[in-house]
């Protein structure tokens, strides 16, 4: 579920700081780079979703939506 969680975010937050850094150090990596990557990229993004609903501090570049 973290792992869907995880695509879901890059595809629609593309913008964010989280989703820049996993463009830039998993991109090179081919498909199954990726693939092992992004369940390392999920615990980053869930620590901070959990930091957001502590604290309020939105992911850096985050944007939110009303909807």
């Amino acid at each position: 579920m973290l792992v869907e969680l995880a695509w879901g975010w890059l595809r629609h937050q593309p913008g964010s700081r989280l989703a820049i850094w996993s463009r830039q150090t998993f991109a090179e990596r081919g498909q199954r780079g990726r693939k092992v990557g992004i369940v390392a990229w999920a615990r980053k993004l869930v620590i901070a979703l959990w930091r957001y609903v502590e604290t309020g501090v939105v992911p850096e570049g985050a944007v939110l939506s009303s909807r």
